[in-house]
């Protein structure tokens, strides 16, 4: 079938796997263009593995330390008439060019915070690896299961306390318009905390190690968001950001565990840069703030995409020679060049003055445009979009 991109408000409702393909080679080749890590990460799990920043740090371990890699994932295959998720399909090329490499890489596809999914890849890890001396957790998901009480929890995007004003934008439209955001209730927020916070993160730590699976020295990290005050409504004061407290609480819990139990490892929240994510598209406001960004960072030199954030944190945090460095709230910053004094300035000065109508020359909506359609396989050079092709790709 020729596949052609079909954009649902913030989201793609379809992937190509020609083109994601191409655009995880593109991050692979990236990673190889960097120094080797030495002292890298050996065998890892990575929990949420196959899109944004989970795939992008498993590429790294991979391709930049020689890394086995497991991934856990839960991503929908193709059907009839309907390609599959590009998680899908970016996971079968990673794993196809790991596998061409020498590299270990296996995968798991299924709820990762169910009960069953961790058993099994606790048996894999025994039967395949041993111990593993990395932990990524990357999980990003609307909703959550609990795996012991059984109940649903749906998370929001919401201000909490009072109702919020701000710019946004609809990038598939390039419409500017104002939004309000009515505030959180008490359980909504709770509900956001049990999906977006830190206690499945605690519970996979827990049961790696309780089943001797964490080698000596072992690491785990878990990726957050601060940003400028400009999004902080919506944000770090809002459901998500209580959420992403609740995940620096399990960080300090599971540090303490990997200090005292395997031998002075290690537990982190790494504070990424803004960038455009499935999961970041789908929060108002963020997505204006992106592209004015976009547009100051790149014309002082210092954007970075996911694959440049993750290679930069493995190269001079996680495994620096003299290891990571912590803010005062003990997280790594690799948001450290979006935070400059000079690059929030600008986007101070630009916010107020975007307009529908100057929104191309003021923001990079085109570079955010393309960064979006890139997640699902569009817009890569050399993939022939006319042609047809085949949607039905086995997972490896």
């Amino acid at each position: 079938m020729v596949i052609k991109p079909k954009v649902r408000g913030f989201v793609c409702i379809t992937a190509h796997p020609a083109g994601c393909a191409a655009h995880v080679q593109e991050w692979i080749a990236h990673v190889k263009s960097q120094p080797p890590l030495t002292g890298g990460p050996k065998k890892v799990l990575v929990l949420g593995a196959s899109t944004g920043y989970g795939l992008a740090s498993r590429v790294t371990a991979a391709f930049g330390a020689g890394a086995a890699t497991l991934g856990v994932f839960f991503e929908r295959p193709s059907e009839e008439d309907r390609p599959a998720s590009p998680g899908w399909y970016n996971t079968i090329a990673f794993t196809q060019a790991a596998r061409d490499a020498g590299l270990y890489a296996k995968n798991l596809n299924g709820d990762a915070f169910s009960a069953d999914i961790k058993r099994q890849t606790l048996d894999l890890i025994r039967a395949d690896l041993g111990q593993v001396d990395l932990v990524v957790y990357s999980l990003a998901s609307p909703r959550r299961t609990h795996p012991t009480t059984g109940a649903v929890h749906k998370s929001v995007l919401k201000p909490v306390g009072q109702s919020y004003t701000n710019q946004t934008v609809d990038t598939d439209k390039g419409i500017v318009s104002t939004v309000t955001i009515e505030p959180a209730n008490d359980q909504e927020i709770a509900d956001t905390t049990a999906v977006m916070g830190g206690e499945d993160w605690e519970m996979w730590m827990q049961a790696l190690s309780e089943a001797k699976l964490l080698a000596p020295g072992a690491q785990s990290v878990a990726y957050s968001y601060i940003g400028p005050e400009v999004t902080w409504a919506i944000y770090k004061n809002g459901t998500i950001g209580l959420a992403k407290n609740d995940l620096e609480r399990a960080a300090r819990s599971i540090d303490s565990l990997l200090k005292l139990q395997h031998s002075g490892g290690r537990a982190c929240i790494a504070v990424n840069k803004a960038l455009v994510t499935q999961a970041s598209s789908a929060i108002p406001v963020v997505p204006l703030y992106i592209a004015i960004l976009y547009k100051i960072m790149k014309a002082k030199g210092t954007h970075e995409g996911c694959i440049e954030q993750m290679a930069r944190l493995f190269a001079t945090q996680l495994y620096a020679p003299t290891g990571p460095q912590f803010d005062a709230g003990g997280r790594i910053r690799v948001d450290d060049w979006e935070m400059r004094e000079e690059v929030q300035a600008a986007v101070k000065e630009i916010w107020p003055k975007v307009t529908t109508e100057n929104l191309t020359e003021l923001t990079d909506i085109a570079g955010y445009r393309s960064e979006f359609m890139k997640l699902f396989g569009f817009g890569l050079p050399g993939i022939n979009y006319d042609a047809d092709a085949e949607p039905h790709v086995p997972m490896l």
